[in-house]
């Protein structure tokens, strides 16, 4: 094998956890089952960009090595009393990888308070929020997967820390292709994943109501402001039927969201292509084309959620080591 990263068969992924390598794995939960306990990482889903486009693969698993440590990676379980820890147990110099099941208590955690854990934005992290296949009933449910236990959770997150050498450092990157729009904010009484009612410029309505009266094309997010940076709330789902919105990432009181606005935003940078870790977001998979999203060098699992520090999505993200 000439390499040890990208989508790959069952075989060939358990070769590498067998020769000891530290791997953050994603893959369809049949085939995680599949391979044995080891130094990885993993989070369950059926979606990945590749630099050739989308590929839908329950068979094979996608595969992103850690290498060039001073020491050897910690890999790290986490339960949403223990999440806030996330940063402050982090190398001193390195970076964190850190993979968390959608709609758990973790995700939800996770997304509202990350700004606030101590040392947050002074040590690289970077990860993804684990998924299911879209046509599964119910959407199945997404776990995490910690390789040297055989842990498979979907109320626990999983992190690898890896310590670097001081000549070398990590750095995250964030392409986001939208901005907020100039038009009405919208606003919410209660924070969570799935919402009836909000405010528009201040006058209570059904934000499903809202979005059909105004014909929003949903495949663009809500934007909000959160502690100084444009993050999307993607929309997962709309019933007009009982009025209920469900998004991808819960939205919070005390913020105004925008409709989103594509940004003309640039491709991934040159480091993309030999990224250590990278992850795209599944609506930019089935989006593939609109608003002119290239996934460049952003080969990884599509994912329920970015991260780049904090929650984030329909963004891609990218790790690199120089």
């Amino acid at each position: 094998m000439t390499s040890t990263d990208g989508l790959m068969s069952v075989a060939a992924a358990a070769d590498l956890i067998r020769e000891g390598h530290f791997l953050s794995l994603a893959g369809d939960e049949a085939v995680l089952r599949q391979l044995p306990p080891g130094n990885w990482i993993g989070g369950t889903i059926p979606y990945f960009m590749t630099a050739a486009g989308g590929i839908v693969s329950r068979d094979r698993v996608h595969v992103q090595q850690a290498v060039g440590f001073l020491s050897p990676p910690r890999l790290r379980i986490y339960d949403v009393a223990s999440l806030p820890q996330l940063c402050r147990n982090a190398p001193e110099h390195g970076y964190s990888l850190l993979i968390v099941p959608a709609f758990s208590a973790c995700h939800s955690a996770f997304a509202r308070h990350a700004p606030e854990y101590e040392d947050m934005y002074l040590k690289p992290l970077a990860g993804w929020v684990a998924g299911t296949h879209l046509d599964e009933p119910g959407h199945g449910v997404p776990r995490v997967v910690h390789g040297p236990t055989g842990l498979f959770s979907d109320q626990h997150a999983v992190v690898m820390d890896v310590e670097l050498p001081p000549n070398r450092f990590a750095s995250v990157d964030i392409v986001n292709p939208f901005k907020p729009g100039e038009g009405d904010i919208i606003d919410f009484a209660v924070p969570g994943f799935v919402v009836e009612t909000c405010r528009v410029n201040g006058h209570p309505t059904h934000l499903a109501d809202y979005l059909a009266a105004r014909q929003v094309d949903i495949r663009l997010p809500l934007v909000a402001d959160y502690c100084g940076a444009s993050v999307n709330v993607s929309f997962r789902h709309v019933d007009p039927a009982t009025r209920r919105v469900e998004f991808y990432a819960p939205v919070f009181p005390g913020l105004g969201y925008r409709l989103a606005v594509p940004a003309g935003a640039p491709a991934p940078g040159h480091g993309a292509a030999s990224a250590t870790f990278a992850c795209n977001c599944i609506l930019n998979f089935l989006h593939h084309g609109q608003d002119g999203f290239a996934a460049g060098g952003l080969s990884g699992p599509a994912t329920f959620g970015e991260i780049g520090y904090q929650l984030l999505n329909q963004t891609g993200v990218y790790l690199t080591v120089r």
